[in-house]
């Protein structure tokens, strides 16, 4: 066969092989796009697990009618023009032959209109034949990519796909890649119709959190620590977990190299080393780290999915990150002979934002309420939740992965009630009852009215909520509340009984994630404090705190335990936080699996009686 030139159809066909390898693979292409366009809000859709539809909408700058046929044709990109733009790449896309591979293999719309244009333009193009055809449309400013029947003109490859649970599952994990990757965009990814994740725009540290412990799950918050580390024009910030956090796969390993996402060989090296001794054979090391520095140090031009990269100065790279994250694991003596200390004492300090205040903000926003999922990994204690309780507790054994997957099914957020009802009227599905309860809707952001056997009832969220976190407390007891630098460290005095108490019950105090300094004479220093009690009145709280301890001293330490952990869950669930439906319902859930005897508290519980509004009714009144 001689040596010819290949017709473009046949070409952009090979290219789609590498550029579109299943439905996820264009998902990131996609969002990639519309991130690089400017967009803080991008939404997803799939059906099918992506084999049906792929639609991707974004607010982002969109683009002109006159560059809309270009923008499917191959080499064809606004984020490169010249060489020197190929050695600083900023953007996350430069190749320009996405749009095109990926309308070779699919019937693909694209709606765009920018803020100077008065209406939105669509172009057409469909499978072989890539003919673009261009149409007004109505659309806001940005842009919309619909995927419809991907390989549908493919045979082969559309045999080669998986189950849809699979594909959607790897469009799942690709979107909470991404969700790290750029916190100040919201993202919403819907299959099927329902909306399955929900990440709103992260501007602070808290917020930040608030995503990290979303995606990566509680277990990992309780052992994270956050790290920063410069060197020239290198930053690695981010948060790692400690050696305690170690988990039975790698399933939590997330590093980006300027926003880009990363699996780069020389950087999972680098982090290995650094663990080196201190993780056993069987387990894997969990972080969520971002490598910082000139797009000119770095050619992001080396891998087919750029999955790798090529550091100028690798070796300077390696050292860094592994010196930085030797230098966060051992800080304050965490090693294999100190696993037993408490978490508190191994926080790298990170600075932490002022919070921003929004409408109908809780009046706690930790990062746990991220996930309120309280319940304690699967163990058995003896005797009832004091009995049995020794001096110096033992952490809890990390969570199964039937747990975990327990975990991410609670994350699943709801539909928004403002969208848009679907084309043909359906009847109203109830909720699926939990152990003959069923959630019906929010009353005053404080109570959920609920069906429990046949009957209405209103369930008191904040007493739920303090059932659960009490509970979850003293599972969670041994090995201590993860403690947070406070940016302004708190100064109060004291008397000198509760001083010599604070130097006494150290240990105690940094279990509850509570660190105290001299501040000299008759003044004490509060640099850490647990999530809990982030937004209380810390120089208030602190004495009586104390002066509990004291009184509680000849207790022994299950009953200790129950006292200080039940002072906690009423100092840090206010009586006026505010709770949406969503948190309500997986409250409720939590409730029902573990606590169900609760829900014959009239306290908690309160049956509703309709007899009296039937009757007049009945009476025409």
């Amino acid at each position: 066969m001689p040596i010819r030139i290949l017709p473009p159809i046949l070409a952009n066909q090979i290219a789609a092989g590498e550029v579109v390898e299943r439905p996820s693979s264009v998902v990131k292409e996609l969002v990639e796009n519309s991130l690089d366009a400017g967009a803080d809000r991008v939404e997803i859709d799939i059906d099918k697990g992506g084999a049906k539809l792929i639609r991707i909408r974004d607010n982002g700058c969109g683009v002109a009618k006159d560059e809309l046929v270009l923008a499917l044709s191959r080499h064809a990109t606004s984020k490169v023009a010249t060489l020197d733009d190929l050695e600083g790449i900023n953007s996350l896309g430069f190749r320009g032959e996405a749009l095109a591979s990926i309308s070779s293999v699919s019937r693909l719309t694209f709606t765009s209109r920018t803020a100077e244009q008065s209406e939105a333009w669509q172009a057409q193009a469909e499978g072989r034949e890539m003919s673009v055809t261009i149409k007004p449309a109505a659309h806001p400013v940005g842009t919309t990519v619909e995927v419809v029947d991907l390989f549908f003109n493919t045979p082969a490859r559309r045999k080669f796909m998986r189950s849809e649970k699979t594909e959607f599952a790897h469009i799942d994990e690709l979107v909470r890649r991404i969700a790290l990757s750029r916190f100040d965009a919201t993202l919403i990814l819907r299959h099927n119709g329902k909306v399955v994740r929900q990440y709103k725009a992260a501007n602070t540290v808290p917020e930040q959190e608030r995503r990290l412990a979303a995606v990566c799950g509680t277990p990992f918050m309780h052992h994270a620590l956050a790290v920063e580390s410069e060197h020239s024009d290198v930053r690695l910030w981010g948060w790692l977990a400690t050696p305690e956090g170690a988990r039975p796969q790698n399933d939590l390993q997330y590093t980006y190299v300027n926003g880009r996402m990363m699996r780069d060989k020389l950087i999972n090296h680098a982090i290995r080393q650094a663990y080196d001794e201190l993780l056993p054979p069987d387990r894997f090391a969990a972080y969520v780290l971002y490598i910082e520095l000139d797009p000119r140090q770095v050619d992001v031009n080396v891998h087919p999915a750029k999955h790798e990269v090529r550091f100028h100065q690798a070796r300077l790279i390696h050292d860094f990150i592994f010196q930085a994250l030797f230098t966060a694991l051992r800080r304050e003596g965490v090693s294999p002979a100190h696993q037993d200390a408490p978490l508190a004492e191994t926080l790298v300090e990170l600075p932490v934002s002022p919070q921003i205040e929004y409408p109908g903000q809780a009046p706690r926003p930790e990062w746990y309420c991220a996930e309120h999922s309280y319940r304690a990994p699967a163990q058995v204690r003896e005797g009832g939740a004091g009995a049995g309780r020794a001096s110096n507790y033992q952490p809890p054994e990390p969570p199964s992965r039937e747990a975990m997957r327990g975990m991410g099914a609670l994350l699943t957020t709801l539909p928004i009630a403002t969208e848009a009802a679907p084309a043909q009227p359906t009847d109203p599905v109830p909720s699926p009852k939990q152990g003959g309860c069923r959630a019906l809707t929010l009353v005053e952001q404080a109570y959920l009215l609920i069906e429990r056997d046949n009957q209405l009832a209103l369930l008191s969220l904040v007493r739920a909520e303090r059932v659960l976190l009490r509970h979850w407390l003293l599972e969670t007891w041994g090995q201590g509340l993860a403690a947070q630098p406070l940016l302004l460290p708190v100064s109060f005095k004291l008397p000198k009984n509760l001083i010599a108490l604070v130097t006494e019950q150290e240990r105690l105090l940094k279990r509850m994630g509570l660190e105290l300094k001299s501040g000299g004479r008759d003044t004490m220093i509060l640099t850490r404090v647990p999530a809990l009690l982030r937004q209380t009145d810390l120089v208030r709280l602190l004495p009586e705190l104390l002066q509990i301890i004291e009184g509680g001293s000849d207790s022994d330490a299950g009953q200790q335990a129950e006292v200080l952990c039940q002072w906690l869950v009423e100092q840090g669930i206010s009586r006026e936080k505010i709770y949406d439906f969503s948190t309500a319902s997986r409250l409720l859930t939590e409730l029902v699996t573990d606590f169900s005897d609760q829900l014959a508290d009239i306290r908690m519980v309160r049956p509703l009686s309709l007899a009296t509004v039937l009757e007049e009714f009945e009476h025409g009144e």
